[in-house]
Parts: structure tokens; sequence; C-alpha cells
């Protein structure tokens, strides 16, 4: 790399979110010159002589030039020191929680986490001696209570929930979790690095689905880890390696690709949210909206605090129930019935059956009468107008 190269990147670290979400890790090509980083499809490396490896690269499960581009921009974007790009959120999940606990070991959940990760801790880890216990993260007290020094590992937090879109005191969490020797986690999905940056208020690990917002266009599948501790890093890369499931080079370049609109599209995400919000509270039909951008929401003091914007999730409880949640489901036409969230397109679902339905019967079964919503960056009048004649009677 030359002087002059060495002096962008020093750059970068320094500007702002939107400058380091195109330029961070993604220097123009060297042979080239090519302003986009270039896709290595490729499984394997020419060799110098045994062992004598090109910048360290022999297998692409290993490493890939496009995947340590992008975990470098995952790093930046999170203010964290190390990042990792795995196949999914539960693979980014998965080769966490193996790696940081042990048979015998606890892990204080959430109380109304996802329900892959519920089904992950509670179906997968459990039978190999991991237990959880959920607790309500806004009652710092019965937090505090069910850290056990001796045995609990993490703290999992998700601010903003899914599908409650609770908030959680991120900075409270980790002095609990600390004073404990114990990790604090936090899925920063809904949020996004571009409205939260969860390490910079004491986080130990972030996670990230990168499906959702940062890779904002439905087409790809993917997960993420940020640390802020090297050591912590060097074991997740150790695991990385050892447990395989990495993302491809083609799926990172696609997430590549995104991270350079995540803040204008998120953006106009939370700007469509903020107005259907405001105008679902004025609805009849509707018994209540979660919100945090909304003043009634119980958490918005914290939401303010710690996030720069509110986001493009939200959910509602219809007065009629069940039946009243499944038929907006339904009938709306451009908020398409389907699962997932955080792309261009808005998109609708029933939690309660369908992303949440593997928490049905636990603590963190979800309301029958709640739907939640995936808004998009359409224009917002037409997705007003969507949701007025899905709810008319």
């Amino acid at each position: 790399m030359s002087s002059r190269d060495d002096a962008r990147a020093s750059r970068v670290g320094e500007q702002g979110f939107n400058t380091r979400a195109i330029h961070a890790g993604q220097e123009p090509d060297l042979a080239t010159g090519a302003v986009i980083p270039p896709l290595h499809l490729t499984t394997t490396y020419k060799q110098d002589g045994v062992g004598g490896l090109r910048g360290g690269y022999e297998y692409s499960r290993s490493a890939n030039p496009t995947r340590d581009t992008l975990q470098t921009a995952l790093a930046a974007l999170e203010q964290g020191t190390r990042g990792f790009a795995f196949a999914s959120g539960l693979a980014a999940e998965d080769t966490l929680l193996r790696t940081v606990c042990r048979p015998g070991d606890r892990i204080v959940l959430g109380g109304d986490a996802y329900g892959g990760t519920y089904r992950l801790i509670s179906r997968v880890l459990e039978p190999w001696g991991v237990t959880h216990q959920p607790v309500d993260l806004n009652d710092t007290d019965a937090v505090r209570a069910a850290v056990a020094p001796e045995t609990t590992r993490v703290v999992w937090c998700e601010t903003p929930s899914n599908p409650l879109l609770n908030i959680s005191d991120i900075a409270a969490l980790a002095e609990i979790a600390h004073a404990s020797g114990t990790l604090l986690v936090v899925d920063n999905t809904f949020a996004s690095p571009y409205l939260q940056q969860p390490l910079t208020l004491g986080a130990d690990v972030v996670v990230h689905s990168t499906t959702k917002y940062l890779g904002g266009h439905s087409d790809v599948v993917g997960g993420a880890l940020v640390v802020s501790d090297a050591e912590l890093g060097e074991r997740l890369a150790y695991h990385q390696n050892a447990m395989g499931a990495v993302a491809g080079p083609f799926d990172s370049w696609l997430v590549l690709r995104s991270l350079k609109t995540l803040g204008v599209r998120v953006d106009r995400h939370s700007a469509n949210a903020g107005r259907i919000a405001e105008w679902l509270l004025e609805h009849p039909m509707v018994g209540d909206v979660l919100y945090p951008g909304l003043p009634q929401h119980r958490n918005h003091d914290i939401a303010t605090q710690q996030m720069s914007g509110f986001g493009g999730m939200l959910s509602f409880r219809l007065r009629g129930g069940e039946k009243a949640a499944l038929r907006v489901c339904e009938r709306t036409t451009l908020f398409t019935l389907a699962e997932s969230l955080g792309g261009v397109e808005s998109l609708i679902e029933h939690p309660h059956r369908m992303t949440h339905a593997s928490a049905a019967g636990s603590p963190l079964e979800v309301p029958a009468d709640l739907v939640r919503l995936s808004v998009g960056i359409e224009d917002v009048d037409d997705l007003i107008a969507d949701l007025d004649q899905a709810l008319t009677p």
C-alpha cells in the first residue's frame, strides 16, 4: 500500500459514519484501481513454496479477501477491534455461544428475544448442558439477581427487541454484567450501527443478522459478530475457522454493496415508520402501538439517549384480537406478508404464528393480537393507504 493509501485508511477511522460505510477497508484495488472491492470467487490460493502464503491466504474457509473486506468494514461501523462475517445470524450466535460457554454455564436472556435465538439456546445448547433464564432486562434488580458470577457467562440483550420493540439500557446492563465477570452481548439488528453502537456503551459483543438492514435488499442471508476485546477476537477467529459457518464471498460482496447506502436507507425507514406509528395511534381498531420513537413508549427516554434515531420496525396490537390481526396481515397489498425485515420493501407478519412460533408456550411467547411491520422506503402516503384499507372492517 502506498503512503497515500496509508493516509487515506487512517483518515477513514476518524471520519463520520457514512464516510466509513463507503470507504472503511475498501481502498481502490492495487492491481487495477477498481473503486469497488473485487469479488474473490476462489476456494484455494497458490502457495509460493510449501507454506509460502500470499497475504496469509491458503483456503477460503479460513480467509477470503472479500470476506476480510466486509469484516473490516463491520468493525469500523460498530467501532470495534474485529469483525466476523457468517453464513447467517444464527451461525454467528452459535459460534459465539459455543466459544464462550461450556456445559454447566448459564445465559441470562431478554424476556422477549427473537424466537430463533430462543430456539438455539433452549433446544440446541440446553441438551449440551447450557441453561438459560429469561429476565425482563428493564428490571435491573431482576437482572442483577439473575447474574450468578460462578455460572453466568452471557447476558443476552436485543434492543430494540423483536417483536415487542422494548429498549434496554445498554450501559446499565454492561455495568451489571461486568461486575460479575459476565459478557454483555447485544443484538443490534433492529437498530443497525447507523442508529446505535453498543460497544461504545459498554457491550462486549455485537450480533447482527446481516440479512436485515445491513443487507437491506432481501437478497442475501448472513450474520456478523463485532468485538472490542482483542483476546476474545482471537478466540472467535479460531472457532469461526474450526466451525466453518463463514459468509461466502458473493454474500460478503452483496453486504458490502449495501453498507454504502445504509445511512440513507435507514433515514427513510425511520421517517416512514415514525409517520405510520403516529397514524396508527389514532386508529380505532388499534389498541397499542409499540415504537420507541413515540413519547408514550415506556423506554422512549432511554432510546433517545442511546440511539440517534428510532428505526423502521414497529408493532401494534389489534382490539379485535388474533382474528383481527390475521385479517390485517392477509389484506395488505404493499406490505408483503413475509418473514424477515430490513429490506427496502415493506413487510407485515404475525409473530405469534410466524417468526416467534418456536416460543409458543414459553415465557417468551408473544401476544396473538400482535402485528409486526418492517416499514420500507416506499412513499409513506401509499403505505398508510394500504394499512387503512386493511384495517377497514
